[in-house]
């Protein structure tokens, strides 16, 4: 049987012992997600880890300033995105992270500009849904193990792929209504 039937069916059962079922049914979805992704457990949290430690040190960091930067972890690869009014600020960002445990890698694609309107944000969210639907309905990727990052129409894909997936998911991704760019930050797996 494989790891998501076992872990739906945990999910199931618990539900029918005295307790809060949406703890039990967010627990399954958690596991579910952990149990189909190809980094370790240990990776997995430490991803989500990272992003908050980070996030957290930024904030602290640049209170007086007007940026807007956002960290994405996957496989102990910080991605930051978001826009910085100049060099030294984006450096600066890229040194906080390194700083935090665990990180092995900055990938900083931080822009020097005004932060963006709210209506970018919530253009770049939609695409970033739309990306994430086309590539979980398309049989050549496991979008799983795809995380995506759009930015002012910059698509950002990172992962634990094959060459063929990333390929089908870089087309995927440049033919999404929305996407201006596509940059790949693919680890390769055989």
């Amino acid at each position: 049987m494989n790891k998501l039937i076992q872990i739906a069916l945990l999910g199931v059962a618990l539900s029918q012992l005295h307790g809060c079922a949406a703890v039990v049914v967010g627990g399954a979805a958690t596991g579910a997600s952990v149990a189909m992704d190809r980094r370790t457990a240990g990776a997995y949290v430490g991803d989500q880890e990272i992003e908050l430690r980070a996030m957290s040190r930024l904030s602290e960091a640049f209170k007086e300033k007007p940026v807007r930067i956002s960290v994405t972890s996957y496989n102990r690869q910080a991605l930051l995105t978001g826009q910085v009014p100049d060099e030294a600020t984006r450096a600066r960002a890229t040194e906080i992270v390194k700083g935090v445990p665990e990180v092995r890698a900055v990938l900083n694609e931080l822009a020097i500009t005004d932060v963006v309107s709210l209506t970018t944000q919530t253009n770049d969210a939609t695409t970033t849904a739309n990306i994430k639907t086309r590539l979980l309905r398309d049989e050549r990727v496991s979008a799983n193990n795809i995380k995506v990052v759009t930015e002012a129409g910059v698509a950002y894909l990172m992962g634990l792929v094959t060459a063929a997936e990333a390929s089908a998911a870089t087309e995927i991704t440049r033919n999404t209504a929305g996407v201006t760019k596509v940059v790949t930050l693919f680890e390769f797996i055989n």
